[in-house]
């Protein structure tokens, strides 16, 4: 059995990352989904779903332990990515599906060399402005403050591997699931069924 890949997918705030993937989960529900911990107070319901919600305490110890791939603290709070999982899954052949931002895309490339970076991209950034406006429920000082880390985070995307342009969801959807086949098919990936034929 070859081992599965991690994709490490990022984009700028208005890109409609989590619709994307929310439609990539529908399609391809075998793809793992690598969930962060964090310790600041819960929200609202929700949040359990895209966090395991633990103690101060419990992150540093997973912090003392190399228990984490990456971890980050904004505005307080710590967030991590749990390392058993991902290693767990991609051990077992399934691929595993990170959502995180910039600096967390770095640090697990720096850990997982390996693992494939995907960043989505708005068709321009007077579509993203137009994205941020849409909403209706952001201040024009709250919408120039995302657009300002909207464009240092484009000055990023040359440090991905791979850019999908979210100008159609679908065909967002479509593009990020032709890379992860892609990748099932590298030399790398295919080297124990090589090995297998040439015996």
């Amino acid at each position: 059995m070859n081992k599965g890949s991690l994709f490490i997918v990022s984009a700028p705030s208005g890109c409609g990352k989590d619709t994307v993937l929310t439609e990539l989960f529908k399609i391809a529900p075998q793809i793992k989904f690598s969930i962060s911990c964090t310790c600041r107070p819960e929200r609202s319901p929700a949040d359990r779903e895209k966090y395991h919600l633990i103690s101060r305490e419990q992150f540093l110890h997973m912090l003392d332990n190399n228990e984490l791939l990456e971890h980050n603290e904004y505005n307080g709070n710590f967030y991590g990515t749990p390392r058993k999982p991902v290693e767990d899954w991609t051990n077992s052949g399934s691929d595993v599906i990170l959502e995180i931002d910039i600096n967390g895309a770095a640090n697990v490339k720096r850990v997982m060399p390996e693992a494939v970076s995907i960043f989505i991209m708005p068709p321009s950034f007077s579509a993203l402005e137009q994205r941020l406006r849409g909403r209706g429920t952001e201040s024009e000082e709250e919408i120039q403050n995302r657009l300002k880390i909207a464009a240092e985070e484009l000055s990023h995307a040359n440090e991905f591997d791979y850019i999908c342009i979210n100008d159609s969801i679908s065909q967002c959807v479509d593009d990020i699931l032709s890379v992860i086949k892609a990748q099932s098919f590298t030399n790398n990936k295919m080297k124990k069924f090589i090995q297998e034929v040439e015996k």
